[in-house]
């Protein structure tokens, strides 16, 4: 996909309003439709719940930074996140990388060579890893990769937040890893499980639902990435999450939501206007 980043003045004006209005509880609508291309499959399987809570009471501290890993998503989606942490008081880092990632298989490599020396620069106590589309894998190889991801986010002191990933466009790229994308929320959250104490799991289906195609969705034209709005609303659903499990005030989104960060350039790659 080409960057075609042409985000004037006025165009910036309707999204900031659309902005606005979208997370101060109206209902969300889709950024744009989906495209015609076709796919194979255009759902994630459901997950039982999440792991907002379970396991522990809510913590004393933190978070103070917040490390933020993913894929091109995850990309997307950093920008708003971004301003609605710092509004709400903390430190943000985002490597969520286009095209990797993710912590899965030799595709992997890029992330296990990277993360130790962020760990150690930035000093997180809170890592979230959104489950990229590239955790390709048997749950066996699955689970082995998260168990890696949570013995070294912890071992750094920091707590681990993994979070399913939003449906998206099975397309002829990802048709040969359909049943791996499947079962990759399903694997990591058997891993937190076992750690109560310092992993959560949250199921972002409450946010997206399962369908790339509906509305509640918000996907780009691509059925994959979200737009400014949609990215707008995981950040706010993230932050009412992390107070769930933290002494964490998200910030109103009329402090954030409309901010610089709607005219960054990862959304001209996507169609958002």
């Amino acid at each position: 996909m080409n960057s075609k980043n042409s985000f004037s003045p006025r165009r910036g004006h309707i999204v900031r309003l659309a902005l606005l209005a979208a997370t101060s509880g109206l209902a969300l609508t889709a950024c744009s439709g989906t495209d015609d291309a076709p796919a194979r499959s255009t759902t994630t399987a459901a997950v039982p719940g999440d792991q907002s809570s379970a396991g522990s009471e809510k913590k004393d501290t933190g978070p103070d930074k917040l490390l933020w890993m993913g894929d091109s998503i995850g990309e997307a989606q950093a920008p708003a996140l971004g301003a609605a942490m710092t509004a709400g008081g903390i430190t943000f880092k985002s490597v969520a990388a286009a095209g990797g990632g993710g912590v899965v298989g030799e595709i992997a490599a890029p992330t296990w060579e990277t993360l130790p020396k962020e760990l150690d620069s930035f000093k997180p106590d809170v890592v979230a890893y959104q489950i990229t589309t590239f955790d390709w894998g048997t749950p066996q190889e699955q689970r082995a990769a998260y168990e890696r991801l949570v013995k070294t986010v912890n071992d750094a002191g920091a707590e681990l937040i993994i979070v399913s990933a939003p449906p998206f466009k099975v397309d002829d790229f990802y048709k040969p890893h359909a049943a791996a994308i499947d079962t990759a929320p399903m694997s990591a959250k058997s891993v937190a499980e076992q750690h109560p104490d310092t992993v959560h799991f949250l199921d972002a289906s409450t946010l997206w639902g399962t369908d790339s195609t509906a509305a509640e969705a918000q996907r780009s034209k691509d059925g994959i990435h979200s737009c400014q709005q949609g990215s707008a609303a995981f950040a706010q659903w993230f932050g009412k999450k992390l107070n769930t499990l933290y002494p964490f005030t998200p910030a109103a989104a009329g402090q954030w939501a409309t901010g610089a960060w709607t005219a960054e350039k990862v959304y001209g790659k996507f169609g958002c206007s």
